[in-house]
């Protein structure tokens, strides 16, 4: 089943991370904010920190760590029986703020403000959401710029490997910090597809329900490709200095190249003509030197130059290798294996346009649930805009994601 895109996504594309524009509704009244754009207002960040030494987390490479701290943040309220419960998984780059605003002077609300808030896809006013940061990354969970209690100094390098699984399992300790035994669902896009999928099969009884976007069951050989094409753009500046550049001058230029590569496997050929086709910009004919001459080469540069400042290049190179690593079918000796055990109702959801995750890779995994004999609806959006069309698709997710939600029977 095929569903085609609204023109209020062209919209929602300026409001989006892709542009990085500001939110055009802003109100610096929390009262008016959740009146006016059904926002869930202000938010404040969360802290849990566990596996304090001796009793560290033993990762899946054998290792250990610890402490660690997960951040996180809550949205609506957890009912008296604590079964209304739905954690959101974010993608590569994002962080524990999905929804609302960090202060009444904050412009730019939570990454999927658009699907979480009162009466939305993830409506506050009958669930409790959360959403944490991943380990290994730099937004407030613990990962390589955390500083190790052992030296006193950032861990860079020294940091051991994460997988998707410990994603997951550290996720599990925040939610028994909670007391929450059983979430109502696990939903997320790309990288968080992973680890719904991976929550599913690792906690079946713990899983009622689980969204599936824009993701996939394994990294195949082009997304690791890509990945090591990102990776080798940071390793290869001189400024990353083995991954011992804190205090220091940051690798910013390997970073910024690793962001650019990475986001035009966002898009999508349809959308980049649409958007910028062969403009030039700030001039009206050729130059004949290697300045950015076209107005996509400037969006990239853009694009990068942001990303420097709000991310940490070791993160980006664990948490890529974490991708790279993830392969459920080879875990279990093959994807119909993966889902034998799993009780969760699936809802699947691909893009026409996304050649990086695209929808061949999310069929396998209706298929082998269907092998499975396992509760599973599927449906592939026709949209333009790539493998960010999670994000900015939002009007028909909506519509399918309430759909969903509201048919999962207690």
């Amino acid at each position: 089943m095929k569903q085609r895109c609204q023109d209020k996504a062209d919209r929602r594309r300026k409001e989006s991370h892709i542009d990085n524009q500001p939110n055009n509704h802003y109100f610096d009244c929390n009262t008016k904010m959740k009146k006016e754009n059904r926002s869930v207002g202000l938010v404040a960040p969360k802290d849990f920190s566990f596996a304090e030494p001796p009793n560290k987390f033993q990762l899946e490479s054998g290792k250990k760590l610890g402490p660690i701290n997960i951040r996180y943040e809550t949205y609506g309220t957890l009912n008296d029986g604590r079964s209304n419960a739905i954690l959101l998984l974010h993608a590569f780059s994002g962080d524990a703020h999905a929804a609302g605003y960090l202060s009444e002077t904050d412009k730019t609300p939570g990454w999927w403000d658009a699907m979480v808030g009162p009466g939305k896809a993830f409506d506050t006013d009958r669930y409790f959401l959360i959403c944490s940061n991943i380990i290994g990354g730099c937004r407030g969970s613990t990962g390589p710029s955390s500083i190790n209690p052992q030296t006193g100094k950032p861990y860079a390098l020294s940091f051991p490997l994460i997988t998707i699984n410990d994603m997951v399992r550290t996720q599990n300790e925040l939610l028994n910090h909670l007391g929450i035994s059983e979430l109502f669902a696990v939903a997320g896009g790309s990288m968080g597809g992973m680890q719904a999928l991976e929550w599913s099969i690792y906690y079946p009884e713990k899983v009622r329900s689980a969204i599936i976007l824009a993701s996939n069951a394994r990294m195949t050989a082009q997304g690791i490709a890509f990945n090591a094409l990102s990776r080798n753009a940071i390793m290869s500046d001189f400024r990353w200095q083995d991954g011992n550049y804190y205090g220091k001058e940051i690798p910013s230029r390997g970073l910024a190249i690793a962001r650019m590569a990475g986001h035009i496997t966002y898009l999508s050929d349809e959308a980049m003509h649409k958007k910028f086709g062969r403009r030039l910009q700030g001039r009206e004919k050729y130059g004949y030197d290697f300045s950015d001459e076209f107005e996509v080469e400037s969006y990239l540069q853009y694009q990068g130059d942001k990303f420097v400042e709000r991310f940490d290049a070791n993160s980006y190179i664990y948490i890529s290798k974490a991708m790279d690593y993830f392969d459920l079918g080879a875990r279990f000796g093959g994807l119909n294996e993966a889902f034998a055990e799993t009780r969760a109702k699936f809802l699947v959801v691909s893009f026409s346009s996304d050649w990086l995750y695209p929808s061949y890779q999310s069929k396998e995994i209706v298929f082998a649930l269907s092998k499975n004999r396992k509760d599973v609806s599927y449906i592939e959006i026709n949209c333009p805009y790539g493998h960010d069309s999670f994000l900015l698709e939002t009007d028909r997710q909506s519509t399918i994601i309430s759909s969903f939600l509201g048919g999962i029977r207690g």
